[in-house]
């Protein structure tokens, strides 16, 4: 169950990533979601480095979607077509 939750957060990220960063990247669906699920794994660890979170809080949808931006603008440079 863990894991069907961690994919429909991934993908609710990661739609809003898109939303929020301007210009066209071809992402699909399955990309949109490991975008996704990156920005909340990503949040989570520094969240939890930096003393904001526990182990086992959620890191939460804000910072999560600022770090899945973070990496769609990384994704988008490193493979410009």
């Amino acid at each position: 169950m863990g894991w069907l939750v961690t994919i429909i957060v991934g993908f609710i990220v990661g739609v809003l990533a898109k939303i929020l960063h301007p210009g066209k990247d071809n992402l699909g669906f399955i990309m949109t979601t490991l975008l996704g699920i990156a920005g909340s794994l990503l949040a989570g660890w520094v969240g939890q480095s930096a003393g904001w979170y526990e182990v086992g809080q959620p890191a939460g949808w804000i910072a999560s979607t600022i770090f899945a931006v973070i990496i769609l603008v990384i994704y988008t440079r490193v493979f410009k077509k």
